[in-house]
């Protein structure tokens, strides 16, 4: 290993420090943590307080003796003690500032890892009924779902992002009954008629029903109610198209619901559980014992009338998914479908078809609330009911809006404050970090030499606290970027842009001339400007957001 990878390195050299001094204790795991507080050094390990029952030692005398086998590393410059036995380093200067020449070599490459190289995964996310616009719940699953595809992409993970059409069931039913009745009002045909509380309401509804009359002048009063649900059906799908596109969300597949049945995988699915034993009838309807697989009560499979409850094509939808070869897959949903996460696994297990238990992995967000001027926006002139999404991109623009809906645990409530994310403010947090990017660009432009030529700078001209701050944080790049694809989290990369980085670069910026007559001092400088920029760049990148060299 070399001083631009000193995590990895400080570990095998802490490891190898524990096998000298207790030879005959094996082998021991040394974690590696940052201290919170920077006057306590760059990493800390607990590895003492783990080996000190096994070797007959109190915690410090076992830390001491590793301390003691570390010998004189070059890699670090200082080792502590501390409290009950962890060990505190503090790397040399080479080794914190090695990361530059790393973040120089991989350029947009840096931060990405391996743990998912070789792997294939689905993530599923937005499948909205196509019933309307996207709202502002979609926009959010839609920035979560796509974040996390790139943060699993940059840990090498072969990734296929899915929309689930829920082209079935009453809600589309009511679609279409909704655009028959403007069809048949404007036709002069529904005088004295009210809407069914259940069918759309949206200025949407009329537009669908005089694009049905303008293609099909035969049936402008809307008597082909078959025509008209596939003819609405097919046109908001363009318009959620259309919604995705202005939010810069792509998608590899597209699933409908309507294919499981007319596949009849619906009907294999529940042949399945019936053979395998898990059901039973009662009271006229289909059961599936869900209470084996940890629900709190059995659930109906097929009601009296002969139709599905919706859990059960979810299950054979799911079961497609391990067919087609991803073992592995995650759902980005909202909220509200936390208890189909029991009901689908549970189904899935009931299948008795090698699926492994926890299949898929759910990451269940909260819903927006979006303010302007200190009050709550509830309604759009287009849906008539909630926010679309393109009604927040047009307002906001995209990269407000992405990373607004990002920047916040997903368990967590969003409120989306349309001044703010307008805002050219150190208040606005996409802002913050872009305008760290911009003024980078601006420094190296001022500059006006050869990027390339910076690699050669003698980093040993760095070290003011500033400076080592900077290196800390670029350090923790490609940590994050590992952490919040395991997690599923990408709030922790925007957190981690913002606090640490942005925050860290406007100090610097603040604090220090880069362009001094020194020219040991300048080229180390704006080597540690342009690698910063380029962290900006990667981070900005994995969420979807511009990194706008001008602002």
């Amino acid at each position: 290993m070399t001083a631009a990878d000193p995590k990895t390195r400080l570990a095998e050299l802490v490891a190898e420090a524990v096998r000298k001094a207790f030879p005959g204790a094996g082998e021991a795991a040394v974690d590696l943590d940052r201290p919170k507080n920077a006057d306590h050094g760059d990493f800390a390990t607990n590895v003492a307080l783990q080996l000190a029952k096994r070797v007959g030692m109190k915690p410090r005398d076992a830390a001491q003796a590793i301390v003691a086998a570390l010998g004189g590393a070059p890699e670090i410059a200082k080792t502590d003690i501390a409290g009950p036995g962890f060990i505190n380093f503090t790397l040399s200067k080479a080794s914190r500032f090695g990361v530059v020449g790393a973040i120089q070599a991989a350029g947009a490459g840096f931060g990405r890892g391996r743990a998912g190289e070789g792997r294939t995964i689905m993530v599923e996310f937005v499948s909205a009924n196509p019933t309307g616009p996207l709202h502002v719940g979609h926009g959010r699953q839609a920035a979560l779902g796509d974040a996390i595809s790139s943060l699993l992409e940059w840990q090498g993970w072969k990734v296929l992002r899915e929309f689930y059409y829920n082209d079935a069931g009453n809600q589309i039913a009511n679609l279409a009954l909704s655009v028959q009745f403007r069809l048949r009002e404007a036709a002069g045909l529904a005088a004295g008629a009210d809407m069914h509380e259940d069918w759309y309401r949206g200025d949407y509804i009329r537009d669908i029903a005089r694009d049905y009359a303008a293609e099909n002048p035969g049936d402008a009063g809307g008597a082909d109610l078959e025509a008209i649900r596939r003819f609405a059906v097919a046109y908001l799908r363009g318009e959620q198209d259309a919604d995705l596109r202005a939010f810069g969300v792509q998608f590899d597949s597209y699933y409908l619901e309507s294919s499981l049945y007319a596949d009849g995988k619906v009907e294999e699915a529940v042949r399945m559980l019936v053979a395998a034993g898990r059901t039973y009838e009662s009271e006229g309807a289909l059961w599936l014992r869900t209470t084996d697989f940890g629900d709190d009560k059995d659930r109906v499979m097929r009601k009296s009338d002969g139709t599905y409850t919706y859990f059960v094509p979810d299950v054979a939808y799911h079961l497609t998914k391990f067919r087609r070869g991803y073992a592995n897959a995650v759902n980005v949903q909202g909220a509200d479908h936390h208890s189909t996460v029991t009901r689908v696994r549970a189904g899935l297990q009931a299948l008795a078809a090698g699926i492994p238990e926890g299949y898929p992995d759910y990451v269940l967000h909260q819903m927006v609330t979006v303010m302007r001027g200190g009050e709550e926006v509830k309604i759009s002139k287009r849906a008539g009911s909630y926010v679309t999404v393109r009604d927040l991109v047009e307002e906001a623009g995209r990269d407000a809006v992405r990373w607004f809906f990002i920047m916040r645990k997903v368990d967590s409530h969003l409120v989306f404050d349309i001044d703010l994310a307008k805002s050219q403010s150190d208040e606005n947090p996409v802002y913050y970090v872009q305008y760290a990017h911009a003024r980078l660009c601006s420094v190296l432009r001022e500059w006006g030499g050869d990027a390339a030529s910076l690699a050669g700078a003698d980093l040993s001209a760095l070290g003011t606290p500033h400076e080592v701050a900077l290196a800390q944080a670029l350090a923790q790049f490609p940590e994050v970027l590992e952490r919040a694809a395991r997690e599923f989290a990408p709030h922790l990369v925007s957190f981690y842009l913002h606090d640490e980085l942005a925050a860290r670069l406007h100090t610097y910026y603040n604090a220090e001339r880069f362009l001094v007559e020194d020219e040991a001092v300048k080229l180390a400088r704006l080597a540690l400007v342009a690698a910063t920029r380029q962290v900006l760049a990667n981070g900005l990148a994995v969420l979807g957001v511009g990194a706008p060299e001008r602002m």
